[in-house]
Parts: C-alpha cells; structure tokens; sequence
C-alpha cells in the first residue's frame, strides 16, 4: 500500500518549535517533489514549503520563510520540516504530498499546486496557543 504518514503536530506555545515528519511507506521517495501544505479551519489548502528530490533545491511561502526548514532524508524515505517561532496564525493541518515533477519557478509556483501531486497523507494537527 502506498502511503504518507505525517507525524509530529501538537499544541505549542507561540514562539515554539515543532519539526514535522513525512514518512512514505510502500514507495520510494527518491524520485518524488515533497511539499508541505496546511490548511486552517475555514480556509483553502495553502502550500507552505517544497523540495526537490535530490534535496538541493526548495522554496518557501513568503508568512514562513525563515521560521520554517524543508529537508529530506532519502535513506529513511523522510521529509522533515522544521518550524521555529510559532505563532498561533500557524494552527492548521500539515500535509505532505509527493509528486514527479521538477522545480523550476522562482517561488513556489507549482509546488502550491495541489494538483501537482499524487501522494497524499493523512495530516498532523498543529495548535499554537498560550
């Protein structure tokens, strides 16, 4: 069975940290684009972050850009992503999802396309709150 699980969410205070997995089961990660999309009670899917599949090449929405890291472990078939200095307008569902395409725009340009995409996991919950 082909799969993404996410795992890693929870409640956090604002100004804390979470890292985030994203764990493919049944396939290989090595040929895949992961994003990182989230999505907020009341609002669309937004695509947040992605990376390419040999690692070197990723982008950022602009709400996150030096508050959030996407790497991936392609021995582990993981992508990870890193958030620091939460704050509560990140409270949303993390999604990751896996698709063959390349990077080729200058911000995130098709990665924030949910059609872009095969693979999709299930979510984590992300709650930033005092």
């Amino acid at each position: 069975q082909l799969q993404l699980v996410e795992s890693g969410g929870g409640l956090v205070q604002p100004g804390g940290s979470l890292r985030l997995s994203c764990a493919a089961s049944g396939f290989s990660l090595d040929y895949y684009t992961i994003g990182w999309f989230r999505q907020a009670p009341g609002k669309e899917r937004e695509g947040v972050s992605c990376i390419g599949s040999g690692g070197g090449t990723t982008r950022y929405a602009d709400s996150v850009k030096g508050r959030f890291t996407i790497s991936r472990d392609n021995a582990k078939n993981t992508v990870y992503l890193q958030i620091n200095s939460l704050k509560p307008e990140d409270t949303a569902v993390y999604y990751c999802a896996a698709g063959k395409f390349l990077i080729f725009d200058y911000g995130l340009g098709t990665c924030a396309s949910p059609g872009s995409y095969d693979y999709w996991g299930q979510g984590t919950q992300v709650t930033v709150s005092s």
